[in-house]
């Protein structure tokens, strides 16, 4: 297992731990787990191969689950609602299956519990040709990725990643175990006869694919407590896309879970 660091927001109320997606930290939730400190203890975590937890060269959703298991029992957390986005919700969603005693309750960000075809392998290659040994500004780096990326707002993500070290840059995740793992991350497996009882909510970007009515029936029939909410106007990052909007919806969730 890999130990995996954290940003801690609140002191009192109930346990809520915040699941970034792939290429995410910690601290691209910084926001959404102040907001949700005003009335819940929230361990904000950066999953491994991101941000400063630690490295493995293997990332199955099975894996990333444990150390997450292993995270709440160090810290000994007790009933956790677990939230998680993209990958993040992946990994929620297989410790809900795996522990289900472990979850009070499961929020899910975009994401199905299926395998995807897609990858992100063209961003990690963009991000694996950058010359990194100083040699170039952080403003040339920049523009150097906005070339290779056609969307603005993914580039602008992607460069949360970007930092100085030993008069260079560096990426703040393992760029090369990303890559090795693209295809377990694309994927997700369940438990044989695994189904997660507690109250789930998966919250969907009106303009992403990530959930659709394909997906309904594999949802219920693993999280048969299951609601699905569609937040207009934002795509597969939901959380930033429609701050309050979201927010709203995860209160109202929190609210009703007993």
């Amino acid at each position: 297992m890999v130990e995996l660091s954290f940003n801690e927001y609140g002191e009192d109320g109930p346990s809520l731990i915040v699941l970034h997606g792939l290429f995410g930290s910690a601290r691209n939730w910084a926001n959404i787990s102040r907001n949700l400190s005003e009335s819940h203890h929230v361990y904000a975590l950066d999953l491994r191969n991101h941000g400063s937890s630690g490295r493995a060269m293997t990332m199955t959703y099975e894996e990333m689950a444990g150390d997450v298991a292993d995270f709440i029992a160090s810290q000994g957390i007790q009933s956790p609602v677990v939230i998680g986005h993209s990958m993040g919700g992946k990994v929620a969603m297989r410790l809900a299956l795996d522990a289900p005693d472990l979850v009070k309750a499961l929020i899910v960000v975009d994401i199905a519990p299926v395998a995807y075809g897609h990858d992100m392998m063209d961003y990690i290659a963009a991000m694996e040709m950058m010359d990194l040994s100083g040699a170039m500004r952080r403003a040339e780096l920049e523009e150097e990725l906005r070339d290779e990326v056609e969307d603005p707002s993914i580039t602008a993500f992607l460069l949360t990643n970007l930092e100085r070290a030993n008069g260079g840059f560096q990426w703040r995740i393992n760029l090369t175990a990303i890559s090795a793992g693209m295809s377990a991350i694309s994927a997700f497996s369940a438990p044989d006869g695994g189904a997660y009882e507690g109250p789930t909510a998966f919250i969907a970007g009106a303009e992403s694919t990530y959930i659709g009515d394909t997906h309904r029936n594999r949802i219920l029939e693993l999280f048969p407590k299951a609601r699905i909410v569609t937040i207009k106007d934002t795509g597969h990052w939901v959380h930033a896309d429609q701050p309050e909007a979201f927010l709203k919806t995860v209160r109202a969730f929190l609210g009703a879970v007993k």
